[in-house]
């Protein structure tokens, strides 16, 4: 589980290692190593953990790591650039990819399906996409 990738990072820097842990309903309850009263646990409420990627298992194939996409060229189905990809977040109903514009402006949403998302060339860090007619017709609205 969680205790098999040794240390966790912080986003300061600082490595914590678990010592024991447990599940409690929907969330797990975990003892660090120097971490010896509540307050000091308190603390660390909402800190986000990092495994160092050497330590995470490779992939399947048809599989990779969300982390892998982050900055990929996005190209249209015409091979027009569109963008890069920003972020890969999950709002409830599916994964949706951020794209920011070539041109700069405000970053926009797809669909991370395969629908939209039929091609990902991980060599070239690059992905076509095929926005959904809803999108291509909202774009011709707004020229």
């Amino acid at each position: 589980m969680l205790d098999q990738y040794g240390k966790l990072e912080t986003a300061d820097g600082r490595k914590l290692k678990i010592t024991r842990m447990r599940p409690q309903k929907n969330m797990l309850i975990v003892k660090f190593e120097g971490v010896n009263s509540r307050d000091e646990a308190e603390a660390l409420k909402g800190t986000e953990l990092f495994v160092d990627r050497s330590k995470m298992p490779e992939p399947d194939e048809e599989e990779f790591y969300i982390s892998d996409l982050i900055g990929m060229a996005v190209f249209g189905e015409e091979g027009n650039e569109i963008g890069s990809v920003k972020d890969i977040p999950n709002f409830g109903a599916g994964d949706m990819l951020e794209i920011v514009p070539a041109g700069g402006g405000v970053s926009f949403y797809l669909p991370f399906t395969r629908e939209v998302v039929p091609e990902i060339d991980f060599n070239n860090r690059q992905l076509k996409v095929m926005p959904p007619a809803e999108v291509s017709e909202r774009d011709e609205a707004d020229r």
